[in-house]
């Protein structure tokens, strides 16, 4: 059963989206962690079958743990809009289906919207986090968090993933695309979420 110390605070990301890894490993490594995707054990992906963002990030770092023997951080996230009662929310990767990509992902939220304006266009992102020291740790740590904007009419930069070409920043008058990544990482919902789970961790 690994735990951490000084000399090894290592840990597994469960997931295998590189846009995820770029982001959380840009975040933890100036302060001494190394995150590994679990892709390097060759782990399938969990089912993620919860009802929430927390119950799916649990299940994901679970998982992940059970298959290397290592702590490891969940991280479910997605995109929440208003008048579409909250969707895509949880299926925010597979919103235009089994064979979603970051593109037909947009285009399908684009032409739900199409025709709204801008007071009918409000969404957020929300970032759940969760980590266990093993498999069956019964207290996982968990941290979230909320970045507001709304959805633009068409995409704009190229920076960033999923739906950040559509998704306005109006505290920056930019798409979250068109931030610089130490920007973003600074203020987007993952960053909020591993700021306080950064500030449960040094504990560890």
């Amino acid at each position: 059963m690994a735990e951490f110390s000084e000399s090894t605070r290592s840990l597994v990301l469960a997931s295998g989206n590189q846009g995820k890894l770029r982001e959380l490993d840009a975040m933890l490594a100036p302060v001494g962690w190394t995150v590994m995707p679990q892709i390097e054990w060759g782990i399938s992906e969990a089912v993620e079958d919860g009802l929430s963002f927390i119950e799916n990030a649990i299940i994901k770092a679970r998982h992940a743990s059970e298959h290397t023997g290592l702590p490891a951080l969940g991280d479910d996230s997605g995109l929440v809009v208003d008048i579409l009662g909250g969707a895509p929310g949880i299926f925010s990767a597979r919103f235009s289906g089994a064979a979603a990509d970051d593109s037909s992902n947009i285009r399908k939220l684009l032409a739900e919207l199409g025709g709204l304006p801008e007071s009918d266009r409000g969404a957020h992102f929300y970032c759940a986090m969760a980590l266990v020291r093993h498999a069956h740790d019964p207290a996982p740590l968990l941290a979230t968090g909320r970045w507001n904007g709304r959805i633009m009419e068409e995409s704009a930069g190229t920076g960033g993933f999923g739906y950040d070409p559509v998704f306005w920043v109006p505290t920056h008058n930019c798409s979250s695309a068109e931030l610089p990544a130490k920007v973003k990482n600074q203020i987007s919902h993952r960053g909020k979420a591993l700021s306080v789970m950064m500030e449960q961790m040094a504990g560890l």
